[in-house]
């Protein structure tokens, strides 16, 4: 009877020991595996062997992240001071140097994030930085994917989320936009006090080459005024219809 107990603890035990070494992997996940504290591969998704006491291992999530940057206080390149805050998407490509690389990928991303944001304000007039967002978003994601490479990390895209300006920059930039607004109201004025004058020339040179045409138009213009019973006509006589009158008074004298 002892001798069964003792073979069925010899062979219960093996069966324990895989028991506990049975590791699931999820699909979205990839696991850093180390054997006596040397990395022999990486964990593929599904159920793997870690054996207890002689391995170990590290999970590593290799779906996107999204690390807010918080707001960045900044010098931009013509001495006006900004805050600055973004997001920036980045993802685990190679699971092994995230871990074997760098410490603690996930604050190494996220300080990487802040001084490479404020350095590249820095570097950019406050017109760039309000008008050409997008670049200087790319710009940002171009270095930190660059110095993220060697630990493994690739970076999707950076947003540039909110830029505050202090108050006075702020009521500044409203009278600039409030004299441009007026700059080209005159600009689209002045065209158009053009035109109507060019056309009024036309007219007249049209006018002149017809007898008489000064004299119909200025009876029309009458007819038209004379539908509004509020309005008070002061008819100026045409020089052509003095001339014309001179010319009869000389008729009858003859």
């Amino acid at each position: 009877m002892l001798n069964m107990i003792f073979l069925l603890v010899f062979l219960a035990f093996p069966l324990l020991i895989v028991l506990i070494s049975i590791k699931q992997v999820n699909q979205y996940e990839r696991g850093v595996k180390f054997r006596l504290g040397k990395y022999i591969g990486l964990m593929q998704p599904g159920w793997r062997l870690v054996l207890p006491i002689f391995e170990s291992w590290q999970r590593i999530d290799i779906r996107v992240k999204a690390v807010d940057v918080p707001d960045q206080a900044a010098i931009t390149k013509d001495n006006i001071s900004a805050e600055v805050n973004a997001v920036i998407y980045y993802k685990v490509k190679d699971a092994n140097k995230a871990v074997l690389e760098v410490e603690n990928f996930y604050f190494a991303v996220s300080q990487l994030a802040q001084t490479t944001m404020r350095n590249v304000v820095g570097e950019t007039n406050l017109d760039d930085l309000l008008s050409k967002r997008n670049e200087v978003a790319e710009s940002i994601k171009s270095i930190i994917d660059k110095a993220t490479d060697p630990w493994g990390i690739s970076v999707e895209s950076v947003e540039l989320k909110d830029i505050i300006l202090p108050e006075n920059m702020k009521r500044t930039i409203a009278r600039q936009a409030e004299a441009e607004r007026e700059r080209r109201a005159i600009v689209i004025r002045a065209e158009g006090e053009k035109a109507a004058a060019q056309n009024i020339s036309n007219a007249a040179s049209e006018l002149s080459k017809s007898p008489g045409g000064l004299h119909i138009r200025t009876l029309q213009t009458l007819s038209e005024l004379a539908g509004d019973k509020s309005n008070t006509v002061v008819f100026v006589t045409p020089l052509e219809v003095l001339k014309g009158f001179e010319g009869i008074l000389k008729n009858l004298k003859k």
